[in-house]
């Protein structure tokens, strides 16, 4: 499955706009994490892109969330360590995150959303003025609803620190958002 094919698939399952432009952002940062890591760009990119492609369909019941993912991408000539990943994602599962590509999915995903809430709080809600100060001062909060704290603390597990997982995270954020075309 290529990039396009991937993300008409997640267009026929995901209608809501900031559900896909989650996606979309996901798949910038993981691209960029790769980068990072010297890594297979596309399968990093796919998996952020992919990540979510059952969210609509298990809203309200979030055991089945990254199962039904993986069972629908099970269907398509995808990499069996994109699957993995995604089945990863989740602790109902209990399924070991082994490799960095795993790892990155799981704290980043929430890491996109506390930069989005951030975003959101500014006066003219423009992503380009978050910093990673401003970021960083947000994960300490437990009043942000939706945000899983824990999982963004495991950028530990990567040997980096916090600032430059939240650079890294934000700086992909901002050129995707700046790309943005759904």
């Amino acid at each position: 499955m290529n990039r396009d094919e991937a993300f008409e698939e997640l267009k026929v399952r995901l209608y809501d706009k900031d559900l896909l432009r989650h996606s979309l952002v996901v798949e910038a940062v993981m691209k960029e994490f790769a980068r990072y890591y010297d890594a297979d760009i596309e399968t990093w990119g796919l998996t952020g892109l992919l990540h979510d492609i059952d969210i609509e369909k298990t809203t309200g019941d979030p055991e089945k969330h990254s199962i039904v993912a993986a069972q629908i991408l099970e269907n398509f000539d995808i990499d069996e360590s994109i699957i993995y990943c995604i089945r990863s994602q989740s602790d109902y599962h209990k399924i070991p995150r082994k490799r960095k590509m795993d790892k990155v999915l799981y704290a980043a995903d929430h890491l996109t959303q506390l930069i989005t809430y951030c975003s959101d709080k500014l006066p003219d809600k423009n992503l380009s003025d978050v910093t990673a100060q401003m970021v960083i001062e947000n994960i300490t909060k437990s009043d942000v609803e939706g945000i899983n704290f824990e999982h963004i603390k495991h950028y530990k597990e990567l040997n980096i620190t916090l600032l430059e997982f939240v650079e890294i995270t934000l700086n992909a954020m901002q050129r995707a958002f700046d790309n943005l075309k759904i």
